[in-house]
């Protein structure tokens, strides 16, 4: 787990990142496994303020069919997308 957070803190992050789509959970999956526990303090706070989006937007958001309107969370979007190729 990353050093950044504390365990109590990694448990609300993993639990967040379990959304009411299936495709959405399917693709934030990867990612937790593979690449949360390695991210810097400034992708790990982006991170956090992705999943506040609802769910339909996130999802439009990681399948390039709307562009995330808030541009400093596109770098962890085009990271999350990044896993699913």
């Amino acid at each position: 787990m990353s050093n950044l957070i504390d365990d109590a803190e990694m448990k609300r992050i993993l639990w967040r990142s379990r959304r009411g789509l299936l495709e959405l959970d399917l693709q934030l999956e990867r990612f937790v496994a593979e690449a949360l526990p390695g991210l810097g303090a400034a992708e790990l706070e982006d991170y956090r303020r992705l999943l506040l989006l609802p769910d339909q937007d996130f999802l439009e958001y990681l399948n390039g069919k709307s562009l995330c309107p808030d541009e400093s969370l596109r770098a962890i979007i085009a990271r999350i997308q990044a896993l699913q190729q």
